[in-house]
Formats: structure tokens, C-alpha cells, sequence
């Protein structure tokens, strides 16, 4: 049983490794990060540093910490990360023989639902599906109030649920993956077959597509909050396919709630509605059994940080 001592919990990038000290009852009590070093051999080092940083006198009861890829069952290596050149790579044990407490390594999207299971938008309940809509789609399944990891820890990796069979190829290698069609990236292609097909209100994409930068899905939201009524078209676009996709994920799991997280999803009800709509009309039995509530993540990128800090404490 753990103590009522503080936790570490590291949120690692594919740019930016972020480390936080937090309470038992989930609050960040102190943040620090660093760029994500080139040299992948010297990240577990990096992680000990910065752990010692926010470490009080008192010190910590664990580390805790998420990363994108597979986790191995036991939650102490990375089998593999889309981010990081990590192939079975025995972070934890790496981690730990720097530090002086027990070390939990999770997936990313994983602690992040259990940091919004646990403190956030999903405290009320004890099934939950987060979804996670950035440049891709992340999710993580809470079950009767445990985190559902699978077999071999690499269960809800719902952005590659085929949607489309035989559709647009993804970075996985499979074709008409769910993110294909429901995250940034998709986003942000639509918004350039707009562009290309000469869509006469695309004059403020275009603008932004001039830019040095080039047309960025938070640019594309940006434009539908001040009233662009293209860029309102997209996103609402995007959550019925969100919405379609999400639907066919709860005929499965039957969460209470399912949480909407990520970058695309701070486009709040503009993205919300749609998705809404489209997840009740696509539901399978949606008139027989309890409504299931659709809700913005609290914790916003704090999520995953805070998860893995409290997943370490109740696993180590």
C-alpha cells in the first residue's frame, strides 16, 4: 500500500521530456523539463536528473513514467516507440539502477486515462475511454476502475481500428486506420484538398498555408473559433468521423464516459457537437442502454504526467 508521500511522474516527447512531483490526491506540485536528447542512451540518465530536481528532502515514493509504444506486460520496457529509437530498450531498469526508489513505465495514452480516470473528467465513474485527438489518435481503456493493458500490455492502440478497409495508408503499414481519418494529420490533408480543389472560402487557410510554417492543425483550429466557415466545416468534419469511429469502440467496451483529449480536441464544442451527433446516431442500440456522455478532458497535457506519477505509486 502506498504512502501518503509524493510520486514522479515523466511525460516523454519526441521533443521535450517533462518531469512533475505530485501529490497523493493528483496535484502538480513542482514541473521541470528538457529537450529530448539526440542520443537516446542518455534519456534514462536525463530522467534521474530531473526526478532529483523536483525530489523533496522527504522524498518520493516511485517514478512513474509514460512514453509512446509498446510496454512490455510487466511495465518496465519499451518494445517498441514511433518517437524514440527504442526497440526492448529496459528503460526502467535503466532508470532504476540511477535512483533510489521502484520505477513504473507505462504507455503514454494509458497514464493519461488514468490521470483523467483518477483526478480528472472521469473521476465520477469506473469505465472510461479516453480518446486522445492530436496528429494522431491515442486512447486508453479503464475498466471496473483498473487500467486495461491486454495480454501484453499493448491493448488500446484504437488509432490503428481499421475503419476503412482497403482506405489511406497509414504510418503503421496498414490501410484505413481510424487516425487516418479522424486525427490532425487528417486535419490538416483536408484542409490542403481544399486548398488545391480552389474552395472558394479557403482564403484564410490559404493565408496560413503561406506562412513559413505552412498549415498547422492548431491553425486550422484557431481560424474555426474566430468564425472561418471552412475551417468550421473541417472540424466539424472530423468529429463525425471521430464520432462514427468512437461509436463502434463503445459497442465494444461500454465505458460510462468517454473523454475526448488531445490537441484537436481543445477545439472544444466545435469539434464536440459533431462528434456528439455522430457517436449517438452511429451506436449500436443507442435507445436501449444508459446514455453514454461524451466529455472534454480536465487535465489537458497534464494528464499523462499526473497518470503515470499515481500509476506508480498503486503498481511499485
Amino acid at each position: 500500500m502506498s504512502s501518503s508521500r509524493p510520486a514522479v511522474g515523466v511525460d516523454i516527447g519526441g521533443t521535450k521530456i517533462a518531469v512533475g512531483l505530485v501529490s497523493a490526491d493528483g496535484a502538480l506540485l513542482e514541473r521541470v523539463s528538457e529537450p529530448t536528447p539526440e542520443d537516446v542512451g542518455k534519456i534514462p540518465a536525463l530522467i534521474a536528473d530531473l526526478a532529483e530536481r523536483v525530489t523533496p528532502d522527504t522524498g518520493i515514493e516511485a517514478i512513474g513514467i509514460g512514453a509512446a509504444g509498446f510496454v512490455s506486460s510487466d511495465r518496465s520496457t519499451m518494445r517498441f516507440s514511433p518517437n524514440i529509437a527504442w526497440a526492448d530498450e529496459a528503460l526502467g531498469d535503466e532508470v532504476g539502477s540511477l535512483v533510489s526508489v521502484p520505477v513504473v513505465v507505462e504507455n503514454d495514452a494509458n497514464a493519461a486515462a488514468w490521470g483523467e480516470f483518477r483526478f480528472g473528467a472521469g473521476a465520477d465513474v469506473d469505465d472510461l475511454l479516453l480518446v486522445t485527438i492530436g496528429t494522431g489518435i491515442g486512447g486508453g481503456v479503464v475498466h471496473r476502475g483498473a487500467l486495461l493493458r491486454g495480454a501484453s500490455g499493448s491493448a488500446a492502440e484504437i488509432g490503428h481500428m481499421r475503419v476503412v478497409p482497403g482506405g489511406l495508408l497509414c504510418g503503421c503499414g496498414q490501410r484505413g486506420c481510424f487516425e487516418q481519418y479522424a486525427s490532425g494529420r487528417a486535419l490538416v490533408r483536408a484542409a490542403r484538398e481544399r486548398l488545391e480543389a480552389g474552395d472558394f472560402r479557403a482564403a484564410g487557410l490559404r493565408s496560413k498555408a503561406d506562412d513559413s510554417d505552412g498549415l498547422t492543425g492548431p491553425e486550422i483550429t484557431v481560424l474555426a473559433q474566430e468564425g472561418d466557415e471552412l475551417a468550421r466545416e473541417l472540424l466539424a468534419d472530423l468529429g463525425t468521423w471521430a464520432g462514427e469511429g468512437i461509436a463502434s469502440l463503445a459497442a465494444v467496451l461500454d465505458p460510462a464516459v468517454v473523454v475526448i483529449g488531445g490537441g484537436v480536441g481543445e477545439a472544444g464544442e466545435l469539434l464536440l457537437e459533431p462528434l456528439r451527433t455522430s457517436f449517438t446516431f452511429h451506436l449500436s442500440g443507442a435507445a436501449h442502454r444508459p446514455a453514454i456522455e461524451v466529455r472534454p478532458a480536465t487535465l489537458g497535457n497534464l494528464a499523462g504526467l499526473v497518470g503515470a506519477a499515481d500509476l506508480s505509486r498503486i503498481t511499485s
